[in-house]
């Protein structure tokens, strides 16, 4: 059954998969934990130098469809695989390599619609969030990695927009389901 009723059957399904995936792993000594915080991250892989927990996301297994969500389950695991064997992980060379064997993408695709989006008051880049980060809630007091210039925040659902944390906190008493 899809999607697991419960934190606890969600590790265990992930467990069991994990044994099954082609991947000289050591799953016995993983770690496995459910986040209920998570927005955008479907799954993440940590390693502190004593313990690797790999860390999935309830909103994600609700909102993907079983093999959606195997797919986060081995993508997390090469992670794991190269913190056993080289004792760091990325997304180089040696994680592309597992990941195109393993039928997984490079990232993991977004379960939510995000509800922010920065964007530069000069070039084209731009950044959806999730939540409302320090860029977010004080854009005068950061700056653009592209060309220096400031952001300009937009709350995607009602369209208003801010520069300052002053602007940040007028929109956020203006909008009634911050």
């Amino acid at each position: 059954m899809w999607p697991p009723g419960s934190h606890d059957a969600l590790l265990e399904y992930a467990r069991s998969y994990a044994d099954s995936v082609p991947l000289p792993v050591d799953t016995d000594s993983l770690d496995w934990e459910v986040s209920t915080r998570a927005k955008q991250r479907a799954g993440a892989c940590t390693y502190d130098g004593d313990a690797i927990t790999i860390r999935l996301a309830w909103g994600a297994a609700k909102r993907f469809d079983r093999a959606q969500f195997e797919r986060v389950i081995r993508h997390e695991l090469i992670h794991a695989w190269e913190y056993q064997t080289a004792g760091e992980a990325g997304h180089g060379a040696r994680f592309r390599k597992q990941a195109d064997r393993l039928d997984v993408s490079v990232t993991c695709p977004a379960f939510t619609t995000p509800r922010l989006r920065l964007e530069c008051t000069n070039c084209a880049w731009t950044a959806d969030r999730h939540r409302a980060s320090a860029v977010v809630t004080g854009p005068e007091t950061r700056r653009c990695g592209e060309c220096g210039a400031r952001y300009e925040v937009e709350h995607l659902a009602s369209g208003e927009r801010w520069r300052t944390a002053a602007g940040y906190r007028g929109a956020r008493e203006r909008i009634e389901s911050w």
